[in-house]
């Protein structure tokens, strides 16, 4: 049988190695909503150079944004 001390050591160690690791991800996970960030202003500028390019390759025809962009 374990004494409370050891038990109690244990647990506080159990709960700085928890800590760090909801820390790293919690850093994991700002890193990718910067990758996010980056990749979505890429596609909104692709987007952007695609509709225009489509608008000279057909000047009778209007194109517009779906309404769900």
């Amino acid at each position: 049988m374990t004494s409370p001390d050891t038990r109690l050591t244990a647990l506080e160690i159990r709960s700085t190695e928890q800590e760090k690791t909801i820390e790293e991800l919690s850093q994991q996970i700002a890193e990718q909503w910067k990758i996010i960030d980056r990749m979505q202003k890429k596609l909104d500028a692709l987007t952007d150079r695609f509709l225009a390019l489509e608008e000279q390759t057909a000047p009778g025809h209007e194109a517009t944004r779906p309404p769900h962009w």
